[in-house]
This record gives C-alpha cells, structure tokens and sequence, in this order.
C-alpha cells in the first residue's frame, strides 16, 4: 500500500534526484498561482488508484491525488505514502507500531513512470468538484504539506495513504458525501483479516505471516468506512458516491474514469511461489511422525530434534509476545496463537531436553501436552482465524511432547 521512495529503478531515481529544483520551482508555482488557479474549471482533481506490487507493503495498492491546471502547466501528485528504509531504527518502529509517513508531492509524469516501470497500472477518478471546493481541496493539501504538518503517524487500518485522501476529500466538500452502502453498521463476515485475504491470495507465505502477527481484533465485523483503508475499496466507494450540497442537490463525486497506465499481459500479483506454508508445515509433520514413530521405536530421543523444534517455535513466541505486549499495531492483542509459539519454549529448553536426554518425564512436556490437546480440540470455536498452515506445526509440538511421555513410561517399565 505504501509509496515507497526505495522502490525507484536507479535510473529513474536519478533523474528525479537532478529535477528536484524543477519539482522545489513546481511547488512555487502551486503555492504562487494556487488561489487565482482554482478559479477556472480547466483544473481538475482526481482520486488515483495504483495496482499491486509484489513487495509486502505494496500488495493493497496505493493511493494518491493529482492535481492538474494546464493554463499554468502544473501536473502534480501529492502522495500520503512516502517513507524511507533509511529512517533510523525503521525496523523496530515498524515493529512497535511507530513508523512515521509523510506527505510528498511529485510530478505526474516521474509518477507514471515508476509505475509503468513496475508493472502496476493507475487509474484514475475525476472529482466532480464546484471551483470553490476545488480552491477548498487544494488550500488544505497545501496546508498539510507545509514543513511542520507533512509527517503522520503510519497506522496501517485507520490513517495511512488511502483513507488520508479520502478525508480531506470529504473536508472539501461544500455539503456532504452520501456512498451508497450503509458505511457505519458492522458487516458480518468483513473483518480485517478476510480484507487482507483477499488482497494476498497468491502471497501465501506473506498471509501466513500476516495470520500469526494478527490477534483477535483483526477477526471483528468491521463496517464499509473502515474496509476503505484498502485503496481498491475506497476507489469502488467513490466510483457510486454523490456530493449532496447545501442546498440539498446531489451530483456524483466521480465524472469521469480512466486508466492512465495500462499493464498487459499477468499482473504483479499473480505469480506463483511454489511451495506454500500449508505444504511446507504438512511436509515438516511427516517428518517429525515417521522420525517420532522410529525413535519410540528403538527407544531413542531424538532430542536434537525437539530442541530444533521447541527452538523455533520459542523464538517465533518471543516475537507475538513482543507484539502483544508493545506494538501500537491495532490488532495484534490478544494473540491466541500464543498458546502455540510462546517465550517458554524458549526459556524451558535446556530443562526440557535434559529430562528428554535422561529419558525422564518432563513437567513442561505434560503441560505442553495439555495445552496443546486443548486448542487443537477447540480449534473451531476460539474466536479467532487461524492459518491452516498452524495446525501441522501445532500437531509437530503435540507428537513431540508425547514421545517424551511415551518413552519415559517405558524406561520405569
């Protein structure tokens, strides 16, 4: 969904760097001709809408206002999705919910051109706006791209590059928007999670990341206004929205569509990755069942395994209990996913594998067991979605756990 300034080709990049005191003389123009500009209906504004790219953060589009004025040659983006990888501790303020975007503001023509270059295409929408709420629209985009207002706080379901858009949007406006659906009663069966869904269904790998990071909050009925932090859906909402002005007279908010840079041929989304987590995990549980099944067997441990195994699963808890616990992420607490890949894993170990070594029965093994037992046979109730892909991983700990019984039950025998 983010406009990312990383993901320039190097060429393009450069030739950005050498305009930037044609982009600095743009922004004069806009700021100089902005108040006499907006009087004439030769400007337009609209709403554009970017496809997928195959990076994470891109998976969900992007959105962006145009501004054109052709009597004073002004083409303009102005782009709530700027961010840099180069921010100090980027990671870790990503992690902890903390990532700061800002408003930037580029001509059309380097913007398509990046775009055309990555194989995403752009549509645009036409704002059926009055002069005045043009004037309106373009003072509060100036506004917020002064120095002191340009950087945001990045919230990836409530303020990010689509909804921002659509908020100044509907500021401008000389009345109100109505959108054709009931944009505040919750819809069962939407949630954030199902929205993400549909947006990576040929990025397993990336759902499955998503899933396990995702708590509870991300399953809830969210409503029509909310499902438009996804650029796709604001761009449907605005497509059947009306202005109705003060004195009561609809018009549409969108006269006129268009796709500004055609892809042809398979889009950016629809590639294949190969093996996805559900094989992956599937495949993992074979091996440790065949491997489990041998060394009860022979009466040996396999303790090299378990600690692999308990080693991973520690450390992926380490991280959704720092997310539960830390993150400013809106939907990641609680994790029930937790009761799965936990700290202990980790904290137990070296107790765990010398009761395993020893062929001795563990505490921690029993109790794991039980856990286990618990959500696996819960699995359909707890209210949360979980990734298929959970289950083979969870059954992994489950057999594990239980061979640690099993032979310490035919060492006393």
């Amino acid at each position: 969904m983010p406009y990312s300034v990383l993901t320039f080709n190097s060429l393009l990049y450069l030739c950005i760097e050498m305009k930037q005191t044609v982009i600095l003389l743009l922004l004069v123009v806009l700021c100089a001709f902005g108040t006499r500009a907006q009087q004439t209906d030769s400007i337009r504004i609209s709403l554009l809408t970017c496809g997928a790219g195959n990076e994470i953060y891109s998976l969900f589009g992007h959105t962006a206002i145009r501004y054109e004025d052709p009597e004073h040659h002004i083409d303009a983006v102005f782009n709530y999705g700027m961010f840099s990888f180069n921010t100090p501790n980027f990671i870790l303020r990503f992690t902890l919910g903390e990532t700061d975007y800002q408003l930037g503001v580029n001509s059309y023509e380097h913007f398509a051109a990046e775009y055309a270059f990555l194989g995403r295409d752009v549509r645009q929408q036409v704002l059926n706006l009055t002069p005045q709420e043009k004037k309106r629209l373009f003072a509060l985009l100036e506004e917020n791209y002064r120095p002191e207002n340009r950087v945001y706080r990045y919230n990836f379901f409530y303020d990010n590059c689509a909804t921002r858009p659509r908020d100044i949007i509907e500021k401008a406006v000389d009345g109100s928007l109505l959108y054709s659906a009931d944009m505040d009663v919750p819809v069962e069966g939407l949630s954030f999670r199902q929205l993400l869904h549909q947006y990576t269904e040929s990025h397993s790998w990336a759902r499955f990341g998503m899933d396990l990071c995702m708590g509870v909050q991300a399953d809830r009925p969210i409503n029509r206004r909310e499902e438009m932090f996804v650029p796709f859906c604001l761009q449907g909402h605005f497509q059947n929205a009306c202005i109705i002005d003060r004195e009561g007279q609809q018009r549409p908010l969108v006269s006129e569509e268009a796709t500004l840079v055609p892809i042809e041929g398979e889009d950016a989304d629809g590639k294949s990755e190969g093996i996805t987590p559900l094989q992956a995990a599937s495949l993992l549980l074979a091996i440790v069942a065949a491997a489990t099944f041998f060394g009860v067997r022979k009466r040996k441990t396999l303790w090299g395994l378990d600690l692999l195994l308990f080693f991973c699963a520690g450390t992926a808890g380490c991280i959704l209990a720092f997310l539960a616990l830390f993150s400013q992420h809106p939907a990641v607490s609680p994790n029930y996913m937790l009761f799965v890949f936990h700290p202990l894993h980790l904290f137990a170990l070296p107790w765990m594998l010398k009761k395993v070594i020893n062929q001795k029965k563990s505490r921690y093994m029993v109790i794991n067991l039980a856990v286990l037992t618990l959500f696996i046979s819960l699995w359909a109730f707890i209210p949360q979605r979980f990734n298929f892909a959970v289950l083979p991983l969870a059954l992994c700990l489950f057999i594990r756990s239980a061979s640690n019984l099993i032979l310490a039950q035919k060492r006393n025998k």
